[in-house]
């Protein structure tokens, strides 16, 4: 079954809403965006999470030293690198499972996934002047032509209208959102977790109301 991701968490009320519906992984953003999420934070967070759910670090363009650092302080699972890094800094970051992302306009854009060896690969929508939580989506056939044996994530432009045509012609290994169910940008809507991942997963998810957070 497909992996669900909300990323851009920011508070623990809207981590325990991505969880409760079931989310697989939640994710925080540690670079300049209106999702961005203090150490601290996060850290507070991840402690409350229950098992099986995974913690992911989403870094732009950050060295290894201090990604790693930060990891260890918040107690992630997951580095996500969705800026130009190099493919030399996964050498240094083999302490941690890492998702390295790829802003894709054209088929052109795949290219550089070659050169790469992270534990999955993350496509996104382009923007021109953001990383990412864009809200822009690409044409997801451009995944069939990804000669990569590493797990495809797909991210841009998802909700619970377009991710279950996604899935169909993409059948990645996992799905990404974060303005796909926000009431605004850095704030979860309840109601659109719980589309998106009943789009995702097929299924009727009740509101747990799980004690785990307390």
């Amino acid at each position: 079954m497909t992996k669900v991701k909300i990323c851009g968490i920011t508070n623990l009320n809207d981590a325990k809403i991505a969880v409760d519906y079931g989310a697989d992984a939640i994710g925080f953003v540690f670079a300049e965006s209106v999702r961005n999420v203090s150490k601290e934070k996060a850290r507070s967070i991840v402690q409350k999470l229950p098992p099986f759910v995974t913690a992911v670090g989403l870094f732009v363009n950050e060295n290894a030293e201090n990604i790693e650092a930060t990891c260890r302080f918040c107690g992630l699972d997951v580095i996500q690198l969705h800026g130009n890094e190099r493919p030399g800094i996964l050498n240094k970051l083999k302490n941690f499972k890492t998702i390295k992302a790829f802003r894709i306009r054209t088929e052109r854009d795949i290219t550089p996934i070659k050169r790469y060896k992270p534990n999955a690969i993350l496509l996104d929508g382009y923007s021109e002047n953001q990383m990412g939580g864009t809200g822009t989506s690409f044409d997801w056939r451009i995944i069939k032509k990804v000669k990569t044996s590493k797990p495809i994530i797909i991210a841009g432009g998802l909700t619970h209208l377009n991710v279950s045509h996604a899935i169909k012609i993409a059948n990645p290994y996992g799905v990404d959102v974060s303005s796909g169910v926000e009431s605004k940008p850095g704030k979860k809507d309840r109601k659109l977790i719980k589309k998106f991942i009943d789009a995702v997963k097929g299924q009727i998810i009740t509101d747990y109301g799980s004690d785990q957070f307390k």
